[in-house]
């Protein structure tokens, strides 16, 4: 607080710099941006994903609705651990994160599914495609971690890949009929 004319007033807030949020690393800033990019479309594609399982969860409905429930519920639970290690990764790098809902929705690739009732089957097919879709897209985000030189990027990215294809495999699995 600043005293001003007898009165105790709040000093005008300042725009954070980026410059302020910049982390230290050894990587050149051309190579870092290419990375967080990349990053920020898992990122994107990956708070998507969450909250379409999620939806999917708490609309699944059937002769197999707590298997289905209990497995959408454990792939969300999955899916939204990995958003935090993304976007650590991302700070890491020395850049920033996607900061909101509509940041999400301009860069996601994955759609929503808005529908009023989606089959069982219809769900288990979307999940797994979506997830195949994720893999690429964490194959995107090894490729240019690979030409920046970011080992530590390049490494994590392996085990957010395998679980996707767990998650994809699973569905299929799951969807198949006997």
């Amino acid at each position: 607080m600043i005293k001003k004319e007898g009165f105790f007033v709040a000093p005008k807030k300042q725009k954070a710099s980026v410059s302020k949020l910049k982390t230290p690393t050894d990587l050149p800033d051309n190579a870092t941006l290419s990375v967080a990019q990349a990053l920020n479309q898992a990122l994107a594609d990956s708070y998507a994903l969450y909250l379409k399982t999620k939806n999917f969860h708490w609309h699944v409905s059937g002769p197999h609705f707590r298997d289905y429930h209990l497995l959408f519920d454990e792939q969300a639970a999955e899916i939204l651990a990995v958003t935090d290690a993304i976007a650590e990764r991302v700070r890491k790098t020395g850049n920033t994160t996607l900061r909101s809902i509509g940041d999400i929705a301009r860069h996601q690739t994955i759609k929503d599914s808005d529908a009023e009732f989606v089959t069982p089957q219809d769900m288990l097919v979307e999940l797994r495609e979506d997830n195949l879709s994720l893999v690429q897209t964490f194959r995107a985000v090894k490729s240019a971690a690979a030409e920046a030189g970011d080992n530590a990027t390049e490494g994590v990215v392996d085990d957010w890949t395998d679980q996707a294809e767990q998650r994809a495999w699973f569905l299929f699995e799951t969807s198949r009929s006997a």
